[in-house]
């Protein structure tokens, strides 16, 4: 399925942020574009998870870590006017599955915040890990770092969440305007990607 039906389904829903885009004439952008690409050509979502062999592994996750991130905000500004400190009072999966959320800086204890907080942290959180050049170089000479990996795993199994709480709590939402294959076809390229290179822990994935 192209990607092409995902944009248009949300242009005139509400974007929860700003779209982060690649400088051009970077690397990561010519990947952005080729990936782009391949989704747009209808290849097999398992096929176009993919590193192409003459590309830098860590490139690649850096590039599928902000188009996810972009993904994932589209997808939730769709229903952030449904998702309120009433309606959703804690950051949860159903019964069995409840979130707290811990940055070390504000909060240095796992807390128990209302889902918009805990999604407003946590996209800010990520939006700063992104932005950090120690861990995501913009300067081809310079190498990512060692925790690179446990960082992207760590914004991988945060982003689920919001997953599964827009599954569980707001799939109304979804149907209501349309939107449930899209954020299924997008929910299957996230789970494609995380599980072929390792990115996430099994147990993160039990919600769905």
């Amino acid at each position: 399925m192209a990607f092409n039906g995902f944009r248009e389904i949300f242009v005139k829903q509400k974007t929860f942020r700003p779209k982060k885009t690649f400088a051009p004439d970077t690397i990561r952008y010519h990947l952005h574009k080729r990936a782009e690409a391949s989704l747009s050509s209808g290849i097999d979502l398992r096929e176009a998870v993919k590193k192409p062999d003459d590309e830098e592994l860590n490139d690649w996750i850096a590039v599928h870590v902000v188009d996810f991130y972009n993904r994932i905000n589209l997808i939730y500004g769709t229903i952030c006017d449904r998702c309120t400190e009433q309606t959703c009072p804690t950051m949860s999966g159903g019964k069995k599955f409840e979130y707290h959320w811990r940055d070390n800086i504000h909060y240095k204890k796992p807390t128990p915040l209302p889902a918009p907080k805990y999604v407003d942290e946590l996209m800010d959180w990520v939006d700063a890990q992104i932005n950090d050049p120690s861990l995501f170089p913009t300067d081809i000479d310079i190498p990512f770092p060692k925790c690179y990996i446990s960082t992207v795993k760590k914004i991988f199994s945060r982003l689920f969440r919001v997953f599964v709480h827009v599954y569980i709590h707001h799939f109304d939402r979804l149907h209501e305007i349309g939107a449930e294959a899209h954020v299924n076809t997008c929910y299957k390229h996230f789970y494609y990607f995380v599980t072929y290179f390792d990115l996430i822990d099994k147990k993160e994935l039990e919600p769905l």
